[in-house]
């Protein structure tokens, strides 16, 4: 199993809300930030010189009579530093293109446009959606699309996004860059690994949990489930660091971390004869994640069948699903199915 490295230490104490009364900004941290040339855009228009945090995610929300909804599984960053790491685990840098889903009230944009990025933002929420837009209109680094991200044509939008912009920079492949809600955390995944034809890279902020089971999940362990197979088909996962729970506001049950997925390109994709025949065999073969194979893919083949190529695979005909890397699924797939 691969290390993971130590937690974010700094952390910021929560607060009631709302309301809550806000302190001015700290001259001094002001003009710290204002020596070293940094030029965020805070939450409160038209205020300068400072940076993303407690005060200022609550100054955001309270300008809408706003409270962070459940449903939309809605838990904001107040930790600047930590935007800045996913930015950098991005490797973001000036005339690059972002996708930022679910960008709230605009913390990590904020940090991605310092950074040189144009961010393409989708907010479910249109009270959050406003509260972004409203923010960086004095810039042309933003375009907000009010939609739900698992149900829009997001490599659609993106396409037409990198076509739109006019620089002597302008990149081929856009990165994905996001603190997303935990509970669309698959579907985000599913959706975008295999675009790999229009992003490079995706840095997403998940659960704790779901971090570990994406990226270091080892066989024969009751975490090793089709997700792993599919991310692994798709790009070179790397969890980047942990995020404790107490960076959030409201502050949620598990912790978080970060992960980076270097997304594949078709050429370098296993090669199977059809993704979809491959994935519903690997799918079939979990269903029964305690069967042998050669009982639960007997729809494709005998169990006589299964039981020679599992041989020429150079596994046992007693193999179980959680005992097959990726490779093996791959050869498996391609001495069974015939398309």
């Amino acid at each position: 199993m691969a290390a993971i490295p130590q937690a974010v230490s700094h952390v910021l104490p929560l607060q009631p809300f709302p309301p809550y009364p806000l302190p001015t900004p700290s001259p001094s941290r002001t003009g710290a930030r204002h020596r070293r040339g940094e030029s965020f855009i805070a939450c409160s228009k038209g205020l300068r010189g400072s940076h993303d945090d407690y005060h200022a995610t609550l100054r955001a929300l309270n300008s809408k009579g706003r409270t962070p909804r459940k449903s939309l599984g809605q838990h904001y960053m107040l930790n600047n530093d930590i935007n800045e790491q996913l930015v950098n685990a991005a490797g973001v840098k000036e005339g690059d293109v972002v996708l930022e889903i679910g960008p709230g009230t605009g913390s990590l944009t904020n940090v991605l446009i310092h950074a040189g990025a144009t961010v393409l933002g989708i907010e479910k929420d249109p009270y959050m959606a406003s509260i972004v837009t409203e923010r960086f209109a004095e810039t042309n680094r933003l375009k907000v699309l009010q939609e739900d991200f698992v149900k829009c044509h997001i490599h659609s939008h993106m396409s037409s996004f990198l076509a739109s912009i006019v620089s002597d920079m302008k990149p081929r492949y856009a990165k994905v860059v996001s603190n997303i809600p935990f509970n669309i955390s698959t579907d985000v995944v599913k959706q975008i690994l295999p675009m790999g034809d229009i992003f490079s890279e995706v840095v997403l902020l998940l659960q704790e949990e779901t971090a570990v089971r994406l990226v270091v999940s080892a066989l024969r362990t009751s975490e090793y489930r089709p997700i792993n197979i599919f991310v692994n088909f798709y790009s070179v996962p790397e969890y980047k660091f942990n995020v404790p729970r107490t960076n959030f506001f409201p502050q949620p049950n598990v912790d978080a971390a970060v992960v980076k997925f270097r997304l594949k390109k078709t050429a370098d994709y296993p090669p199977v004869s059809s993704t979809r025949s491959f994935f519903s065999m690997v799918n079939s073969a979990f269903n029964g994640k305690r069967k042998m194979l050669r009982k639960s893919l007997q729809h494709l083949c005998t169990a006589v069948e299964i039981e020679k190529a599992l041989e020429e695979v150079g596994l046992p005909a007693t193999s179980r699903p959680g005992e097959l890397t990726l490779d093996d699924f791959v050869k498996l797939h391609n001495l069974m199915v015939k398309d």
